[in-house]
């Protein structure tokens, strides 16, 4: 049996070309981005200082990480890594240690313990009474260096989306504080949830990280506490103007190589 032919419409080939702007020195760029940041002034000789490691495979985020570890000794300070992951590797300290290790932050790359705990404080309430939860260890520390990538979020869209917010609401607030934040609503609550947390003055900066869309580190930026929120809606337009986008009001078929 033959099925009808109909003629193939009219097709053409389109090639993007997406901006390749990208950090060449990223240790250098953290150290930079650092002392912009008077991370000096923020931090006191002997003072124990958690870094937040978070479960999102981010660019050369070993080379982060351990440039933050060396620039904080380098102050006299002590510091140690602390998973920032809800409930990613199975919700087990054992399985976050080990999710860390897979992007080469353990204490042999960066020269820091990793301490994982899925215990946690709560440290303070949303209007409704909603409790806001935060690392039993990282709570323990003298003070806070949130390090997060700032993008688009999968499941919503807002001002504040995937950044330094979200990892202090959900990465600091361990399983149970991104139960809590996902029952509640992921917009209107992590701008909130992080409020409190910023509240506690637990945190003293924030190193905010933009890829661009060959997965390569674009922008590194300190921000301070206060600064969170601000930072985190600027570079989201910035890390949305980076990304891939279809160049087409309509079409009837994409094919994508």
């Amino acid at each position: 049996m033959e099925f009808p032919r109909a003629p193939l419409p009219r097709m053409v080939r389109v090639r993007q070309t997406l901006p390749a702007e990208h950090i060449s020195d990223v240790a250098l760029a953290v150290r930079e981005a650092l002392t912009r940041g008077d991370f000096g002034q923020r931090v006191t000789r002997g003072q124990r200082i958690a870094i937040t490691a978070g479960s999102r495979g981010v660019a050369d985020i070993e080379v982060v990480i351990g440039t933050v570890v060396s620039e904080l000794r380098a102050l006299g300070a002590e510091p140690f890594i602390v998973p920032a992951m809800g409930s990613h590797g199975g919700a087990t300290p054992e399985g976050q240690r080990a999710l860390l290790a897979e992007y080469g932050i353990t204490e042999r790359e960066t020269g820091a313990s990793v301490l994982a705990t899925m215990e946690t404080v709560v440290v303070g309430e949303l209007d409704d009474g909603t409790p806001i939860h935060l690392d039993r260890n990282a709570h323990e520390a003298d003070g806070i260096v949130v390090v997060g990538r700032v993008k688009a979020h999968t499941g919503f869209r807002g001002d504040i989306e995937s950044g330094l917010c979200k990892m202090t609401a959900i990465g600091l607030g361990k399983q149970r504080g991104a139960e809590t934040i996902h029952g509640r609503g992921l917009r209107e609550t992590i701008p909130a949830a992080a409020r409190v947390t910023l509240g506690t003055g637990k945190v003293i900066l924030g190193l905010a990280l933009v890829e661009n869309a060959a997965h390569k580190l674009h922008t590194i930026r300190a921000a301070a506490p206060e600064q969170f929120h601000e930072t985190d809606s600027e570079l989201l337009v910035l890390a949305n103007q980076l990304l891939p986008r279809v160049p087409f009001e309509e079409l009837d078929v994409l094919v994508v190589d």
